[in-house]
């Protein structure tokens, strides 16, 4: 199969506010007034975790198809702590990004535990955002 690319592009409206494209979708990434924005969309962070959602919610049902198992209803949660104190200027002592990811996966089915850890293992390992998430991603910014 060949490669397929992805892209995103946008103008910010504010200093903390930036409207994106996603094709022909509009996202709005912005920070919570804590974080000191005007919260008019969910932030960067929260579109990772929600990227991750999302591609665990459709590898889930591509490999549970796959594997004739009947998902009746999956649901995603995830969440990750992280301190802001770096990217706010305000310490180094920690990473910027999130200390750890903790996904939970609730699946109405009728398969038996032996086939869900079958198919559980599979869906981590062809999720592409739990992969980039996972493993070192070469990452390049500059300036256009």
């Amino acid at each position: 199969m060949a490669k397929v690319s992805f892209s995103v592009k946008g103008d910010n409206v504010n200093a903390t506010r930036i409207d994106l494209n996603a094709r022909q979708f509009k996202l709005v990434v912005d920070e919570p007034a804590n974080l000191g924005g005007t919260d008019d969309g969910a932030n960067p962070v929260e579109y990772l975790l929600a990227g991750l959602a999302g591609c665990l919610n459709v590898v889930g049902h591509t490999v549970a198809k796959e594997m004739g198992i009947k998902i009746n209803k999956l649901s995603v949660e995830v969440s990750g702590d992280l301190n802001p104190a770096r990217f706010m200027g305000q310490s180094n002592a920690e990473r910027a990004g999130f200390q750890n990811i903790e996904t939970v996966l609730h699946v109405d089915t009728d398969a038996d535990k032996a086939t869900l850890k079958e198919w559980l293992e599979k869906v981590e390992d062809r999720c592409p955002v739990n992969d980039n998430l996972s493993n070192t991603t070469p990452v390049s910014v500059k300036l256009g």
